[in-house]
C-alpha cells in the first residue's frame, strides 16, 4: 500500500546544485523526491544496466508458457520439445539470480 506524500520540506540551493541533483536523480531512474529521500535516509542507490532486456524476455517467456499451458489444458495441443522452453526459461532465471546476488 502506497502512502500519500503530504509533508513538504523546502530547501534553498544554488541553481547548479539543483541541476546536479536533478541530473543524478535522472541517472538513477528516480524522481527528485525519491532520490533525495533515499540519499537522506542513507540507503544505497543501485542501478543495473541491461536489466530491462532480461525482464522483457522473462515476461515474454512467461506469456508463452501461460498460453501453451492453457492450450494444453484445453487439449488443443501437445507440447513438443518442452525441454528447450524450460531450459530457456531456467537460463533467464539464472541470469536474474546472478544479477540479484551482485546487487546484494
Amino acid at each position: 500500500m502506497q502512502r500519500k506524500k503530504s509533508a513538504i520540506i523546502t530547501a534553498r540551493m544554488t541553481p547548479g546544485i539543483k541541476d546536479l541533483i536533478q541530473h543524478q536523480a535522472k541517472q538513477a531512474g528516480m524522481t527528485v523526491t525519491d532520490y533525495i529521500i533515499t540519499c537522506a535516509l542513507g540507503k544505497e542507490i543501485v542501478r543495473v544496466n541491461g536489466l530491462d532486456e532480461i525482464l522483457a524476455e522473462v515476461k515474454a517467456q512467461g506469456r508463452n508458457l501461460n498460453q501453451l499451458t492453457t492450450l494444453a489444458n484445453m487439449g488443443r495441443i501437445q507440447i513438443l520439445r518442452s525441454d528447450e522452453l524450460i531450459d530457456g526459461y531456467a537460463d533467464l532465471c539464472q541470469k536474474l539470480l546472478r544479477i540479484s546476488r551482485e546487487v546484494q
